[in-house]
């Protein structure tokens, strides 16, 4: 049976008190290892394995009818619990943490609802879910979230970048709950800046070390994944300098996040985890802070994202599933991925697979979307390297119009983060983009291999690129394909006298 919330909290606040022996400090946190490692880490009705077939799978839009059948938004009774009955108050400054947790238990134990948060600003630490609830923020109501670390402790199980760990809760977290929804035309914002959270990436994780090595956290957290340091004993929180996520369903299904205008996120904004049958819907994200990447499905199945607005600091949507040796442990892909009818302005790549990618990914399809920034950089980005390795393939893109991009509008990086030899095999294959128009960029493509990597089958179809500034980038690119494609151009400015 999984390891309940309850219970991982219980045996963590167990284990970090300095009261208990050294000797029932270890036996418990090895059996608190062995249970988190008995607790199914792929989305509670899957057996997913990262074991990618030998050549391109047969498969293409005609999946998307299959794969939308199974992705339902879950359903709540009509009751609403307001979190004002449980002592919340709307003036922005009086914590309603306890309140709103009231009110999300009395939903959860009356059989479902909203709880519905509505009629100005309030301030909370951590909102954890509960099943069967919806926490709906009323339009013109302001969900403000505390920048103060201590009010998301104590740590739960998450993932930071790919790696499993305890860190501080995520703004909104779930922990293997069912029908989960956050919805309502209202703001969540998430106080970051770089006096709060932000400021934790440039800060010294060790005192009294040298200035601009804030990211020894990070550095720390990768290190154990590679040693394979028991997940229960990777314990940061105040301990360390590791940003919470801003929404965090972890093992969870039947998930609906709609409507929401969100801001001031800590790092990445909607981050479903090990998770499956998910609905992003409606949402509009201006969040400019480090590592703001939008909408980040990590090792999760069946997902519908659409007519959503990202305006990021990183990309805009990236899906992931797991970081090098701890996401080979956890080997879980992220697959059936759905993106329509959605808006990209600023931000690394519109729609981006990588680079945490060590379980793989697979079956993404992107059509009818917007993208137009100068400070968009591509539209399309597939990214990993031979020390992580995964694959990346069956990925579709059509009917998506691009104004400007400031690199190009397909990148394939295969040495990424500039690693260009490893152990795992990077694989790149059955990427088609068709139907997709752009009035100006550096280039089109940008593919870049290492000898040993595989890049097949990369097709660019009925496509017309203007304004294209120069060359395409090919290295150890393997098979890529143009085929009625219009390539025009950039004018050259006129000399003037």
């Amino acid at each position: 049976m999984p390891a309940s919330a309850p219970f991982l909290r219980f045996s963590l606040q167990l284990i970090m008190n300095p009261h208990l022996a050294p000797v029932s400090r270890a036996v418990l946190a090895l059996a608190l290892t062995a249970m988190l490692g008995a607790c199914a880490t792929a989305p509670a009705d899957s057996a997913q394995t990262n074991s990618a077939p030998a050549a391109p799978v047969a498969i293409g839009w005609d999946s998307v009818p299959g794969i939308l059948a199974r992705i339902k938004a879950p359903q709540f009774p009509a009751k609403d619990f307001p979190v004002t009955d449980f002592g919340a108050k709307a003036d922005g400054t009086t914590d309603c943490t306890d309140a709103i947790a009231k009110a999300i238990a009395a939903a959860h134990d009356g059989g479902g609802g909203r709880v519905v948060v509505s009629g100005g600003v309030f301030l909370t630490g951590a909102v954890h879910l509960k099943s069967n609830v919806n926490l709906y923020v009323a339009e013109g109501a302001t969900l403000k979230f505390s920048p103060d670390p201590a009010k998301f402790l104590p740590v739960v199980l998450t993932r930071f970048e790919g790696t499993e760990c305890m860190n501080y809760s995520p703004l909104i977290y779930a922990f293997e709950q069912e029908n989960i929804a956050i919805t309502g035309k209202g703001t969540l914002d998430g106080s970051a800046s770089r006096e709060t959270w932000w400021g934790l990436r440039l800060r010294n994780a060790t005192p009294g070390a040298a200035s601009g090595i804030g990211l020894a956290s990070q550095r720390q957290l990768i290190d154990m994944g590679e040693k394979g340091v028991p997940v229960a004993q990777r314990i940061f929180g105040d301990k360390g300098t590791l940003r919470p996520n801003f929404i965090v369903p972890y093992r969870c299904k039947n998930i609906l996040i709609e409507d929401l205008h969100i801001i001031n996120s800590p790092m990445w904004e909607i981050a479903p985890e090990l998770s499956s049958n998910i609905t992003v819907r409606g949402v509009e994200i201006h969040s400019h802070g480090p590592n703001n990447d939008g909408c980040d499905p990590e090792s999760c199945r069946d997902v519908l994202i659409e007519k959503c607005i990202f305006d990021t600091g990183d990309d805009c949507i990236a899906i992931k599933s797991g970081k090098d040796a701890d996401g080979r442990r956890v080997n879980v892909p992220s697959e059936n991925l759905i993106i329509r009818d959605c808006v990209m302005m600023d931000g690394h790549g519109g729609v981006v697979l990588g680079s945490e990618n060590s379980g793989g990914i697979r079956n993404v399809f992107a059509e009818n979307c917007k993208m137009d920034s100068p400070n968009l950089q591509r539209a399309l980005r597939l990214k990993t390297n031979a020390g992580r390795g995964g694959y990346l393939e069956n990925v579709f893109m059509r009917n998506c119009e691009v104004g400007q991009v400031s690199d190009s509008i397909l990148t394939i990086d295969l040495v990424y983060g500039r690693v260009t030899d490893g152990k795992f095999k990077p694989v790149a294959r059955n990427v088609l983009m068709e139907n997709v128009s752009s009035k100006k960029s550096p280039r089109v493509l940008s593919v870049v291999g290492i000898p040993n990597s595989t890049i097949e089958n990369i097709r660019v179809v009925n496509c017309t690129f203007r304004g294209v500034e120069g060359a395409d980038i090919l290295t150890h690119a393997g098979d890529v394909r143009y085929q009625n494609v219009t390539v025009e151009p950039a004018k050259k400015p006129k000399e003037t006298n």
